[in-house]
């Protein structure tokens, strides 16, 4: 059954999105601030009337403040029964603060940030994880169908969050000792195909390797292969590596490996070349390094 649709937040991942719900026949309005569009999304002039009225508004925004104003700005307009989702990557408080606010006035609300980057986003392939109720859930599903391949409900509020923070925490750290490994490599002249070829099949198998290798010419075709342009900027990761530290000390969890992966983007995003290039472009970043 078509649904009114307001989208809030047409960026690169947001106006592909938007795009494929509306492909799929729902009345999707839009809104972004900086005057974006996208395909078969009706543009709104401002957020009232992209929330209004409608059945679902969906966020894709940059951090957990901002999340915060557009709820606040959001839910009053919004009609009891009708469900806010958010799809942005933010802190776990700020998850559950607007899971909370929907709550009181009577809106179902769930926090499902993606993976799958731009190119998920643009062929109906991102994962969601999801937090919030499984009645919150459920109203989501042919939604998360239109929009990506797979939906897990992570459990509740804040877990769709919880379960993103940690994923690209892992996904920061093994893609840093995938760029050292490679490095040391060449210092020990092994071709990088071969090495390629024993850790893809081996016990060093990770995604960083595998499906998203930062060694160019070497395994599946990934931004290494054009110039290190972002699919994933070194920037973002830098973000999900910030919340991910934030989460850690929240929780009085020990993450010595996080923290570290934490630091060294820092170092690369503000102090080096790093900004606007993929975050696997850490690989010639270690090629110039010595221990020294």
């Amino acid at each position: 059954m078509s649904k009114k649709i307001g989208f809030i937040g047409l960026g690169n991942m947001g106006a592909p999105m938007a795009a494929n719900l509306a492909k799929a026949g729902h009345s999707v309005t839009g809104y972004d601030v900086a005057g974006t569009t996208a395909e078969g999304v009706t543009a709104a002039s401002n957020l009232e009337s992209a929330v209004a009225g409608m059945d679902v508004v969906i966020t894709m925004l940059p951090n957990g403040s901002i999340l915060r104003q557009v709820a606040a700005q959001a839910l009053p307009l919004m009609e009891r029964g009708s469900l806010f989702m958010d799809c942005s990557t933010v802190d776990v408080e700020s998850a559950k603060n607007t899971s909370q606010a929907a709550e009181d006035a009577g809106i179902f609300a769930i926090d499902a940030p993606v993976s799958g980057g731009i190119g998920g986003a643009s062929g109906g392939t991102l994962t969601f994880m999801a937090g919030g109720s499984a009645e919150a859930f459920a109203i989501a599903q042919p939604l998360f169908d239109i929009m990506g391949q797979k939906a897990v409900h992570c459990g509740d509020a804040g877990a769709g969050q919880a379960a993103k923070i940690c994923n690209n925490m892992i996904l920061g750290v093994t893609m840093i000792a995938t760029c050292e490994a490679f490095a040391l490599a060449d210092k020990l002249g092994l071709d990088r195909r071969k090495m390629f070829d024993v850790v893809s099949t081996s016990s060093g198998y990770s995604w960083s390797m595998n499906a998203y290798c930062p060694a160019p010419g070497v395994g599946p075709v990934s931004p290494a292969d054009n110039g290190y342009a972002p699919g994933f900027a070194a920037e973002l990761m830098l973000k999900d590596l910030g919340l991910s530290q934030q989460a850690a000390e929240m929780a009085n969890a020990d993450t010595p490996m996080g923290e570290l992966a934490r630091a060294i983007y820092a170092q690369f995003v503000e102090e080096e070349d790093g900004h606007g290039r993929d975050f696997s472009a850490m690989l010639p970043r270690f090629e110039k390094r010595t221990r020294g």
